[in-house]
């Protein structure tokens, strides 16, 4: 490539996670105002008062579990450590909130003075005691408690239930003083039902105390926080959570505390339910669709652990089919609870605003390269005279024999550990049976890359319908989320083809293949012509491993030409990015999801003729899209159609390219604080961010 000197400036791109003064800031809050207003209160009070059900009975059931002999027992220092040990008040906070908030919607609805006084006995009580909370699950369990003690104290203090004034302002500064230190930085790197709690507990504070500052700061987090915090960090866009291979106990906690934070927020008139194509809809059906007995597909294994249904389906199922979005597998999950549950039921309705609502579509999961990598079954046919190569035996002796001969190795189903690099020669297909094909490079040789191309001249050949995994155990425990790539103490990488000079390398192709979990990048490669990647999975690469942050990435391609990218899953990066493009032409990027990732969705430095056109690209740390500039820049650069939404920059960003096309793309909820999704820019600015 020419390349010409020039003068350049230096850009300091600085952190986008700002407090923000916006929507919300601008017009004062509504109380009473958490997860109802006064309107809904008292709709709720009017359909009870009729004997209407569901409302009949829920009232009913809460009348019984709302005990006017509640002993309350506060602690100065609460402690909860992992699964509840040790735990050393935790409980005691936790069923006083609950009996605070119930006792506060009892007493409004019943208009006895004896539950108004129990739920202002239950907080006068913690409020000067309680000085701080301790050990693993300190935020966790003041995301769990604060806005039930902060709906308690709504309606308490805007109806007629005698709590004094003082008594409102001690509470006031126990949430500032103890509550909100604690929480205030979030968790992001837990799993995501953490920063889900703590962002309903901040909105809900943020009413109460008339704190737009903070109100904002928690519409930001739910949009863009890093690793597992936002919204679209939980829920990816088939659905899936987060934590669905965890277990289901955690996934419907997580999903019923962003579903409690975005009824907080609609409260306020901020709509987070609708985000997204209604991603808290399509969470909700993915999940309850498991648990009444159909499978989705699932990245990675789907758990089976605590399929028992939980009591947040209410709200949600009654929020989407008031605006005229059915839920069928919520709406069966919450008819299956409903005869059990009592507040949540009676809080899950909005007051009737009399307007006509149009009939919409259910959510459904994205299409854009969905589902994508290795699955159940190969997708490729082989050869009949394929070598067929079982657990234990000699992969790279397969190939070898197959060598220059268009051969092809089949990797049977199973954990095949290979002995040191595997060195694939010119003229082979290597392909597998799917999932069920893993390839593991044993731990024990100290090696870094997995799969490396034998000559320096490597051409002709193509890996599919296998799975390639990074990580020193393929096995993810009970809890991924505890293993993954940014957390291991490991340097391990997933294909390596460095070719010497432009064009050595040709004719490569990859297919229905799942490269996870390695420290340094997943596919890395230098030096080659003609490369078709086509619906695979590169999810989980490029952690802290020299050279270092931001410097690895899931799909790495340098000095390369002729490239096609498409219908492919490039995700979850945790310091770099999806797709990087580095001094290369001849480009086409198309239907891939590029999601999640920490650093840019997309990067592309100094190169030409380069489409990027109908992609997904989403929730990623920094731009979505960044055509950056070091030397001459880029030229012939269009980006089209694509889905650019919630990336913590700018949806776009390029400087000191030469025909630079922005086209037809949809933009979303970009940037934390940023009057454009877009900055394309003649400005020779060099990012060192």
């Amino acid at each position: 490539m020419n390349r010409r000197s020039s003068t350049t400036t230096v850009w300091l791109i600085l952190s986008l996670f700002f407090w923000s003064a916006g929507s919300a800031s601008a017009k004062k809050f509504i109380h009473p105002g958490i997860d109802q207003t006064a309107s809904d209160m008292a709709y709720m009070k009017k359909q009870v008062e009729a004997g209407a059900q569901p409302w009949k009975d829920a009232f009913e059931r809460l009348r019984s579990a709302t005990d006017l002999q509640f002993k309350v027992k506060p602690f100065t220092h609460v402690l909860r450590g992992p699964y509840g040990k040790p735990n050393i008040g935790g409980d005691d906070l936790s069923k006083g909130s609950n009996m605070a908030y119930n006792c506060a919607l009892m007493g409004y609805l019943t208009n006895d003075k004896a539950y108004t006084a129990k739920s202002i006995e239950i907080i006068n009580a913690w409020t000067p005691v309680v000085w701080d909370f301790d050990y693993n699950d300190a935020k966790l369990l003041a995301g769990w408690t604060g806005h039930l003690l902060c709906n308690a104290a709504e309606i308490l203090r805007y109806t007629d239930s005698g709590w004094q004034k003082k008594e409102i302002d001690h509470f006031t500064e126990m949430l500032m003083t103890v509550y909100y230190p604690l929480i205030r930085y979030y968790y992001p790197q837990a799993n995501g039902n953490w920063d889900g709690a703590i962002i309903h507990t901040i909105l809900a504070m943020a009413i109460f105390t008339d704190n737009h500052e903070m109100f904002d700061n928690a519409v930001n987090h739910m949009y863009h926080s890093p690793v597992n915090g936002s919204l679209f960090k939980y829920l990816y866009p088939s659905g899936q959570c987060q934590e669905s291979m965890r277990d289901q106990g955690h996934v419907q906690l997580g999903l019923g505390e962003f579903a409690g934070a975005a009824k907080v927020a609609y409260t306020q008139g901020v709509d987070f339910f609708a985000a997204a194509n209604n991603r808290i809809g399509l969470g909700y059906e993915y999940t309850a669709q498991f648990l009444l007995a159909k499978t989705p597909q699932c990245y990675g294994k789907i758990s089976e652990r605590s399929r028992e249904l939980r009591d947040d389906y209410e709200y949600v199922y009654r929020h989407y089919a008031a605006q005229g979005i059915d839920l069928p597998f919520t709406k069966m999950a919450a008819d299956s609870v409903r005869s059990k549950a009592s507040r949540s039921v009676l809080t899950a309705f909005r007051a009737p605003t009399g307007k006509s609502v149009s009939k919409k579509s259910t959510p459904t999961a994205s299409t854009i390269a969905y589902p994508a990598g290795a699955l159940d079954r190969p997708i490729s046919e082989p050869s009949k005279e394929a070598i067929r190569v079982n657990p234990g035996q000699s992969i790279q002796a397969a190939l070898d024999e197959a060598a220059g001969k268009n051969g092809w190795v089949i990797a049977t189903a199973g954990l095949h550990k290979l002995p040191g690099s595997l060195q694939i020669p010119s003229g082979v297909t290597l392909s597998g049976e799917g999932l069920g094909t893993i390839l593991l490079l044993d731990p024990s040789t100290g090696g870094r890359d997995a799969i490396v191309n034998a000559t320096d001249d490597l051409h002709d050949i193509t890996i599919c319908d296998l799975v390639l995994e990074g990580a020193p155990d393929p096995d993810p425990g009970s809890d991924p989320n505890s293993k993954r790539s940014y957390r291991g103490n490991y340097n391990r990488g997933g294909i390596m083809f460095l070719g010497k000079q432009e064009g050595a390398l040709k004719n490569i192709t990859f297919r229905n293949l799942t490269v996870r979990n390695c420290t340094y990048d997943g596919i890395f490669i230098t030096g080659a012509e003609k490369i078709d990647l086509v619906c695979c999975d590169l999810n989980e690469n490029g952690a802290s491993v020299p050279p270092g942050l931001r410097e690895l990435h899931n799909l790495y391609l340098s000095h390369c030409r002729n490239i096609t990218v498409r219908d492919s899953r490039l995700d979850t990066s945790p310091l770099g990015c999806g797709i990087a493009l580095n001094y290369c032409s001849e480009v086409a990027v198309t239907s891939c999801e590029t999601a999640r990732n920490g650093w840019h969705g997309i990067l592309i430095t100094e190169s030409n003729n380069v489409t990027i056109q109908g992609n997904l690209v989403e929730a990623n740390d920094f731009n979505g899209i960044m055509v950056q500039f070091l030397y001459q820049g880029s030229e012939n650069i269009t980006l089209a159609n694509n889905l650019i939404h919630y990336n913590q920059g700018y949806g776009i960003g390029a400087f000191a390219g030469k025909n630079i096309r922005s086209l037809n793309n949809t933009f979303a909820g970009n940037g934390a604080d940023l009057k454009s999704d877009e900055k394309i820019s003649t400005e020779k600015l060099i990012n060192i961010q």
